[in-house]
């Protein structure tokens, strides 16, 4: 059990880290640091949270009695987690292309107290999805002692090696012009949230709430293609795989774990988590596309039409 929880641990706590990073850093490259301290009460809020949910597992529902509760809380999560980062990247987008002696009076125009609200809600659900997430793998691999789980060295490890990757991570983005450290951040964060969104529809159809265009005989969603050979989405799948084959796949399970987390990847995709996945790329172009030729229209009719002296 210790290095399953060293394993999720380790996944929860750095995707939960590197996306307030992200949001600390860039308020700090564009000298609105003044704005951390409202990520950092989001993020200790979805903490308390998250121990909530855990006391609530533990205590009252023992673990599983709430199973699907435990499956629509994580998929509104998903989905608004992916919602919000989304609207974070876009918004990211439209920074990146006024950098230069504009930034400082946009922020100042942005950042009311409505933006106070929204760097309150994106860090909240960015750390309690992580959050819940953990209890509810704590709870699986302890048969429902979630106690015992974050009291293992593996638990504590995990967070540890977490904190020092995440700190890696923004000590080297440091040395990045600010515009390269937009394009990067704004690119990692619609890879994480087109995962989010993929995923959140794949639980829909694992928990039976919509179809597919493709089902199998036997009335289940069907598989696009598997690739449970080469890369399993998780350990377990890993092992499914050598007791029914007797061999081993290309890749280990402890890499799937990893692409599932950060990129949304699994190895046998419905056709809509296929196709939603990647139309989400190309709906985000399409939006990023117009809000680039109507910022350059602006600014040819504000060139064209002086304002009166």
């Amino acid at each position: 059990m210790d290095v399953q929880a060293f394993l999720i641990t380790l996944r929860e706590a750095f995707e939960a880290l590197l996306i307030v990073g992200i949001i600390v850093a860039y308020l700090n490259r564009v000298g609105a640091s003044q704005w951390n301290k409202w990520v950092l009460v989001g993020s200790l809020l979805a903490l308390v949270a998250s121990f909530l949910v855990a006391l609530v597992f533990q205590v009252i529902l023992t673990g599983f009695a709430a199973m699907a509760s435990q499956n629509y809380m994580r998929i509104g999560i998903l989905f608004a987690s992916s919602l919000l980062l989304t609207h974070m990247a876009l918004w990211m987008s439209g920074q990146q292309n006024d950098l230069r002696g504009q930034m400082e009076q946009k922020l100042n125009r942005i950042l009311t107290a409505g933006s106070v609200a929204n760097l309150l809600i994106h860090s909240f659900l960015v750390v309690l999805r992580e959050g819940v997430e953990t209890v509810f793998f704590f709870a699986a691999i302890s048969g429902g002692d979630i106690q015992q789980a974050v009291t293992s060295w593996g638990a504590v490890s995990g967070l540890v090696v977490a904190c020092v990757l995440a700190y890696l991570f923004f000590r080297g983005s440091k040395r990045l012009k600010l515009r390269t450290f937009f394009t990067i951040t704004k690119v990692l964060i619609l890879i994480i949230a087109a995962g989010l969104f993929a995923q959140g529809v794949g639980l829909l159809q694992d928990h039976k709430l919509i179809g597919s265009l493709y089902m199998t005989p036997a009335g289940e969603v069907g598989e696009l293609y598997n690739l449970v050979s080469i890369l399993p989405e998780h350990p377990t799948d890993e092992e499914h795989y050598i007791r029914d084959y007797g061999e081993k796949p290309l890749l280990s399970g402890q890499i799937g774990i990893f692409l599932k987390a950060m990129l949304g990847y699994t190895h046998n995709p419905s056709v809509e988590e296929f196709l939603c996945y990647w139309l989400y790329y190309l709906v985000i172009f399409l939006v990023v596309r117009w809000q680039t030729v109507a910022r350059k229209r602006s600014q040819l009719s504000h060139t064209s039409n002086p304002p009166a002296a």
